[in-house]
């Protein structure tokens, strides 16, 4: 029997669909994400759009934003951002938040968060 990949616990599209949902309402609401919502577009439309995509893939359910732009290059496609240890830790409380209410499966919120740690930590480019 095959491992059921994180993609299908979080329950596929439209559980991941939801948990990208619940994270830009909780970016857009919380003002203690002020910072790190500054740096997306006023219509968050687009932004929802491309992570539900990458996650998708990145989670082992079909690779969308590769599909559409190619390899992800996070580092590079964030560089243009200033992205410090606020805008960091801003952005992990939405998501934090996000999987809190979404994931019911405690170990799996548990290895999502330290994966999202370690992304967030490698788009760290300014003091």
């Amino acid at each position: 029997m095959d491992t059921p990949t994180v993609y299908e616990r979080l329950g596929g599209a439209e559980g991941v669909r939801e948990l990208v949902q619940r994270f830009y309402a909780l970016m857009h609401e919380r003002p203690e994400a002020a910072d790190v919502r500054r740096l997306h577009p006023h219509d968050l439309a687009d932004s929802e759009d491309k992570l539900y995509k990458f996650l998708c893939g990145w989670f082992g359910g079909p690779p969308l934003y590769m599909r559409e732009r190619g390899h992800p290059r996070l580092r590079m496609r964030h560089h243009p951002f200033r992205i410090g240890p606020a805008e960091r830790d801003q952005w992990l409380l939405c998501m934090r938040q996000a999987l809190d209410e979404q994931v019911g499966d405690a170990a799996l919120r548990a290895a999502v968060l330290r994966a999202f740690e370690g992304m967030a930590e490698h788009l760290v480019n300014a003091d």
